[in-house]
């Protein structure tokens, strides 16, 4: 498994609404669903003396100025700084093969696969800060499932799941506050290997801003491990986005 094959399954299970080749940038817009729908990518070749042809490109679409990066784009990541920009939640991408955590049976009314999203599902969501927006990038995806989870008798937490070619990749975990540390977010990671092994996938992956120390925690129990990594660059001034 390749880390450039990892990053087009992110494209794939988490879709801008359009993308736009301007040059050696990759536009991607985003309508309001998050940064990771929002940003520009340098595809190969883009240098610094770019950028401007991509601010350029992002102001003429009525885009905020937003650039993703690899660690490997040092070039450029140091000129964005030089021009003002600054780093916005670095992002860890794991993976692990999905019969990690296919060696545990579901518990009986634990964890459901279930698309289109319940109106509970779409409450829990919201709870968490994702809405319409995000909800509609989940839409976009073409082979996918939602994941409603269910402790103490009462809903607890979702997720969603979507595949390309034999990655699954899941996203918008969220786990309801009263629910919390109790393993609801571990059976919803367990539910979507199950539902990914039944689609014929291989691997398993999951994006983490580097902040985020419990999940990443509850990522490594689990068996995944840190493959790439990514982060954003954004005007200091503008309004930061939520990632999807």
């Amino acid at each position: 498994m390749t880390v450039p094959a990892l990053f087009a399954a992110v494209d794939a299970t988490w879709p801008a609404a359009g993308y736009c080749e301007n040059g050696p940038w990759l536009l991607r817009d985003g309508q309001g669903g998050g940064k990771r729908v929002s940003a520009a990518s340098a595809l190969a070749g883009a240098t610094a003396a770019d950028i401007p042809q991509a601010e350029a490109a992002m102001r003429a679409r009525g885009q905020g100025l937003l650039f993703t990066l690899r660690p490997d784009q040092t070039d450029l990541d140091t000129a964005l700084a030089a021009r003002g920009y600054d780093i916005v939640d670095p992002v860890n991408l794991y993976i692990a093969p999905v019969t990690a955590l296919t060696d545990v049976a579901i518990p009986p009314v634990t964890a459901f696969c279930v698309w289109e999203p319940l109106a509970i599902m779409r409450e829990i969501w919201a709870a968490g800060g994702i809405g319409p927006a995000r909800l509609a990038v989940m839409d976009r995806a073409a082979q996918k499932t939602g994941i409603l989870a269910r402790w103490n008798e009462k809903p607890a937490g979702v997720g969603f799941a979507a595949l390309h070619t034999d990655i699954c990749m899941v996203h918008a975990v969220e786990v309801l506050a009263s629910q919390r540390r109790q393993g609801v977010a571990r059976w919803i990671m367990r539910a979507a290997a199950h539902w990914a092994q039944g689609q014929g996938a291989r691997h398993i992956a999951v994006l983490c801003t580097q902040a985020n120390h419990g999940a990443n925690q509850l990522y490594s129990s689990l068996g995944f491990e840190v493959v790439g990594q990514y982060h954003y660059r954004q005007k200091a001034a503008l309004e930061t986005l939520q990632d999807g």
